[in-house]
């Protein structure tokens, strides 16, 4: 065909030939092809407080974000971020150079790792890790070295002494998710207060992954990693408005740090998106000073679904480890006479009519994944109760 390569290299660039369609997209394929319950990508069912969707309205009538906002992101937004981290957990940035507004925390991790890493630096991430980790370090040219939470009285855990003997040399960055998706773990003031330590001493950059900040149970406690000694300057931090609010598909995100730290993922970040979101950055200033009733009630509201589905899961026969944070839930599929996720999700939409994804996918060793299964429960309460019947009738 005219005007085609005849080269026999890869049209793909080959950092990235291990990663191709995202099992998100194509376990949502087969619950659209089946009918069947989506646990699977984490996204609400229901859409967040009607006052900030008014927010947003108002904005597009009175043409504020319709065209290009301010690069950083709106002021307005960029103070609310602001003024939550200082509320919030005592850190105090400058709107106006210290917080960055993204394009989702997807972009926000992309651009914190295109700027920090370097071909042939090592960044070290907790597994299982979310996907966009491991191909965000693979653009970079970085070399991704996992530290593997492992089940333990019922929760997965990190261990500290592999997490020490995984740092090299050439350990460029520490990559960390608490809350954790996708097994649902909070780190402790401990295992943080560790990380800290070693971030320090071996002079390690740090990215944080906390997206599910307002969603802990139980008495846990979301800490962020820069209020500990040593680690504001060191450490990139990422929120996002689309787990807290319910307004995933509006995708902002944003990062925190120092002048220098944000400084560099806004060089990348302009060269990504440029800017996104317009309207929509005025309507999350305003979700982020809603009151504390708004995150209480919304963290009591998924904690009941969560149970709704945890209970469901052990009524069906999965081993369950109850989340401590985020909104999904792990499962072993052993008890059941199931070695393999990956076969088991693409059977599960014929079996039970619900869809789940296999943890596998977030694992360099998949062996180690292969026994678990990862069900979302950020959904309405008679769906969950409608899921959890079909899988008990399995």
């Amino acid at each position: 065909m005219a005007g085609m390569t005849s080269s026999a290299r890869p049209l793909l660039n080959r950092r990235l030939a291990e990663f191709g369609t995202t099992i998100f997209a194509e376990m949502s394929a087969l619950a659209t092809a089946t009918g069947s319950i989506n646990l699977g990508q984490g996204f609400p069912d229901t859409d967040g407080p009607e006052e900030i969707r008014e927010a947003a309205v108002r904005a597009l009538r009175d043409g504020r974000g319709n065209q290009y906002p301010p690069g950083p992101g709106v002021p307005e937004l960029r103070t609310a971020i602001a003024a939550h981290q200082r509320r919030r957990y005592g850190l105090a940035y400058d709107p106006d150079t210290e917080v960055l507004v993204t394009a989702g925390a997807t972009e926000a991790i992309a651009a914190a790792l295109l700027a920090l890493v370097e071909p042939g630096d090592e960044v070290v991430a907790l597994e299982p890790y979310y996907d966009s980790y491991a191909a965000s370090i693979a653009m970079a040219g970085g070399r991704r070295v996992p530290v593997t939470l492992r089940p333990h009285e019922g929760s997965f855990r990190l261990d500290l002494d592999e997490l020490r003997a995984a740092v090299t040399g050439r350990t460029r960055l520490l990559l960390i998710n608490t809350p954790h998706n996708p097994t649902g773990t909070v780190l402790t003031r401990e295992e943080l207060a560790a990380i800290a330590e070693l971030a320090v001493e071996r002079d390690l950059l740090v990215v944080t992954d906390e997206v599910y900040e307002h969603l802990v149970f139980d008495g846990a406690e979301h800490l962020p990693l820069a209020t500990f000694p040593g680690m504001r300057e060191r450490t990139v931090s990422i929120g996002s408005a689309g787990k807290t609010y319910s307004f995933t598909g509006w995708k902002v995100g944003w990062v925190t740090g120092s002048r220098e730290l944000v400084g560099a993922v806004r060089a990348v970040k302009q060269f990504l998106t440029y800017v996104s979101s317009g309207p929509f950055q005025y309507a999350v200033a305003e979700a982020l000073s809603l009151p504390d009733a708004y995150f209480e009630e919304f963290r009591a509201g998924m904690r009941a679904r969560r149970d709704i589905l945890a209970e469901g899961l052990t009524a069906a026969g999965f081993e369950v480890f109850r989340p401590a944070g985020t909104y999904f839930v792990t499962t072993d599929i052993r008890p059941l006479g199931e070695k393999d996720g990956f076969a088991f999700c693409r059977a599960l939409p014929e079996r039970a009519g619900v869809v789940a994804i296999p943890n596998a996918v977030f694992y360099d060793d998949r062996e180690a994944g292969a026994p678990f299964v990862r069900f979302a429960f950020c959904k309405r309460e008679e769906v969950l109760r409608e899921a959890a019947e079909r899988l008990r009738g399995m």
